[in-house]
């Protein structure tokens, strides 16, 4: 398995579809926010490639915050689960689903 952060997060998602991902990053000094749903990434920032095997979010990349809502995800009025958790705090959560 890749255990690189964007495809550990992928793989969360595809365990947890009833849940998506806004990932707040910085890459190369320039804030993103990342949606990660059922196993793919999508940049609300920037453009995402159209390639699945370009990562949306680089390895060199540091994760600021994330969250995670219920789907669907509707940004006029998302449902939260949880708010603001940390990388350290997130990778609990992605042992506890064998990731």
């Amino acid at each position: 398995m890749n255990n690189s952060i964007g495809k550990r997060l992928e793989a969360y998602t595809s365990k947890r579809p009833q849940e998506v991902l806004l990932v707040t990053v910085n890459i190369a000094g320039e804030s993103d926010q990342v949606t990660i749903f059922k196993g793919f990434s999508s940049s609300l920032m920037r453009p995402t490639a159209f390639d699945p095997d370009v990562p949306v979010i680089p390895d060199n990349a540091k994760i600021i915050s994330i969250d995670r809502i219920a789907s669907p995800y509707n940004p006029e009025a998302p449902q939260y689960i949880q708010q603001a958790i940390t990388w350290e705090d997130m990778q609990a959560l992605l042992t506890e689903v064998g990731v």
